[in-house]
């Protein structure tokens, strides 16, 4: 068999595809040969973690397109990335790589299918270092200082960010800086943390007109992105700089927040209530063709304004990039007034319109809208707009309505609007990260059912996905057939991990109802990581900030009593990390923290830990007191 995986928005994948797939000679070859799957990663990302990591132990690197040739059993023995359609920079052809592989597998069978069997073993290993808790040790600050000093040793501190090009958003790791600052007032983390955001919402990975990020920069100043736009990354980035603002309160980030929210309304909103996937790099065959300028262009919309704005946005006759130019802010120092900015963004936004856009991914992801709903209920908070509030509502009845299943099928993965259908069993991260939106519902409306619906599915979680032996989950449902191996993935990546996800739900839904063996478990899988963590946090992040919530106070608060509104929107709108936070409006006995809280009266705010209150006060500024000195 010959599996190629890749996804919609994926530049190189459809290189190959027209140079290969769609070659009429290079398909009877394949055609004649091979069984021939091709697989979109982000509806099957269970099949693209496995074949993936083969192909990395195989090549020693991988990619996507990602092909790779298996035995009839669905174990892989061979497998590369991009293959050009002629020799090419001492990389084979297709062409002679699939002769090649057809000729070994006929003549050579038996060694083969023992490749593939060592493979497939090497594989269904763990693929981490799993340390026991006794081992790993308690956690102090100390660790937190080294996961600290070990990141900002990769940091960028001119061009912010983390490593070289290509560069990638690393919000977990952004997002770890701002809680450190917050514990420890270490000047260099927020420094850091603020100028990374601040380049990337200045650079080119940023749509300077119609708002969102695109998936990463080629280059490590943020000016030239992977066109594609995700709908994760926006989401991730959208939490990354709402956390911003609350601590920071500058207004660069509410701006940036808007206009992000904006652009996934107006270009990946679905009529029936989800989000979709992506937008392509490429239209008419050329990548980024979309978004670029020639200053000519700009001259004839803007006429005598044209100086100035292409002054700001770095535009010039030669260009910036490959003879054109990627709108880019140069100067951020100087601010240009509101009114005479919008009135730039609307000609210019009325002739890109005309264009011919780049193709829609229309699937809708479980998870990627789960992502999407934290990101409006943290929006929310930052904000306090009420249209954030009520999408992250809409979003998840809209998720409970369509990709509610029953079985293996408790949730569905993936949603199609055309077909009206929803497939796949959802994975690990798909429950993960709908579980964190759940308990993010609850701390911006109020409605205990929210986190009622958390525990339960957190419950269903436990039961199918455990791996007994180390208290970690699979990525697969235990009745799912379809895969050689059931993994465990624990690396934060491109999208979080789904085991982190899940240990900082368990810590968090453990403390609200009172569950020890789920606080337990939660510190038991970051203690069984924590050696990692310290020595590789940027593909740790979020461990990272969970060993935030484990070492320092984690707190109880309650907002109790009659028309809690304008206090509740002032406690959201602060930076306070790592907390279980509920409103006591009507009693709920199931949930600990909220009994004997009066539901009348003047409403107040009760600071407490291991279910044990301050006295109450009346005012924000008063709670915010009461933690500082706890």
């Amino acid at each position: 068999m010959l599996v190629s995986i890749g996804y919609s928005a994926c530049h190189w994948c459809h290189v190959m595809e027209r140079e290969s797939f769609e070659d009429p000679e290079t398909a009877e070859i394949m055609n004649r040969l091979f069984v021939n799957i091709k697989i979109d990663r982000e509806e099957r990302p269970d099949l693209d973690h496995i074949y993936m990591e083969a192909v990395q132990a195989i090549a020693g690197n991988g990619g996507w397109p990602l092909n790779v040739f298996l035995t009839p059993e669905g174990k892989p023995f061979y497998g590369g990335t991009y293959f050009p359609p002629v020799n090419l920079h001492n990389r084979p052809s297709w062409k002679s790589v699939l002769q090649s592989i057809s000729e070994a597998f006929l003549e050579k069978r038996k060694e083969i299918e023992e490749q593939a069997d060592h493979l497939t073993r090497h594989i269904a290993g763990p693929g981490f270092f799993i340390a026991s808790p006794n081992e790993a040790g308690s956690f102090k600050p100390e660790d937190l200082l080294k996961i600290y000093e070990n990141l900002m040793k990769t940091a960028d501190k001119k061009e912010g960010g983390f490593g070289g090009a290509p560069k990638f958003p690393q919000t977990f790791s952004i997002r770890f800086l701002l809680q450190h600052y917050y514990y420890t007032q270490h000047p260099e983390a927020l420094d850091q943390a603020v100028l990374s955001l601040d380049k990337m919402i200045d650079g080119g990975i940023y749509d300077q007109l119609g708002g969102g990020f695109a998936r990463y920069s080629t280059d490590g100043e943020w000016l030239a992105p992977h066109f594609e736009k995700m709908l994760y990354d926006n989401a991730l980035l959208i939490i990354a700089m709402s956390e911003a603002f609350q601590l920071t309160g500058k207004l660069k980030y509410r701006k940036a927040v808007r206009e992000t929210l904006d652009f996934i309304h107006h270009e990946l909103s679905s009529p029936e209530g989800g989000f979709y996937s992506a937008l392509d790099a490429d239209s008419e065959g050329e990548e980024g063709k979309f978004y670029i300028w020639q200053k000519n262009e700009i001259d004839e919309i803007l006429g005598t304004d044209s100086g100035s704005f292409c002054a700001y946005y770095d535009v010039s006759e030669k260009g910036n990039w490959e003879g054109k130019n990627i709108l880019h802010i140069k100067n951020p120092g100087k601010a240009i007034p509101e009114e005479i900015e919008r009135d730039w963004k609307r000609k210019l936004m009325e002739r890109r319109n005309h264009r011919i856009r780049p193709l829609l991914d229309d699937k809708i992801l479980l998870g990627w809208n789960a992502l999407m709903i934290t990101a409006c209920c943290k929006a929310f908070a930052a904000l306090g707009d009420e249209n954030d509030r009520n999408l992250a509502i809409k979003t998840m009845a809209f998720l409970e309505e369509k990709m509610k299943g029953a079985g293996l099928f408790h949730f569905y993965h993936s949603y199609k609007g055309m077909v009206g259908r929803a497939t796949i069993p959802a994975f690990l991260d798909d429950y993960a990260y709908l579980i964190e939106a759940y308990i993010q519902l609850q701390e911006v409306t109020g409605e205990a059912s929210y986190l009622i619906r958390a525990k339960e599915l957190s419950d269903w979680i436990i039961a199918h996905f455990s791996e007994e032996e180390t208290g970690y989950f699979y990525y697969t449902h235990d009745m799912q057939d379809d895969v050689i191996v059931r993994k465990r993935e624990v690396y934060d990546g491109a999208v979080p991990s789904g085991n982190a996800v899940m240990a900082s739900n368990l810590l968090y839904l453990g403390t609200a109802f009172d569950i020890p063996q789920w606080k337990e478990r939660a510190a038991g899988n970051a203690a069984g990581l924590k050696d990692m963590i310290l020595r590789y946090p940027g593909s740790f992040g979020v461990w990272a900030t969970l060993l935030n919530a484990i070492t320092y106070q984690l707190y109880e608060i309650v907002l109790a009593g009659d028309s809690p509104g304008v206090k509740h929107r002032e406690f959201l709108a602060r930076a306070i990390p790592n907390r279980v936070f509920q409103l006591s409006s009507v009693t709920h006995p199931e949930l600990p923290i909220l009994r004997n809280k009066p539901v009348q009266g003047p409403s107040q705010f009760f600071l407490c830990r291991n279910y044990s209150c301050q006295q109450p006060v009346k005012e924000v500024a008063e709670l915010i007191s009461l933690i500082k000195n706890s």
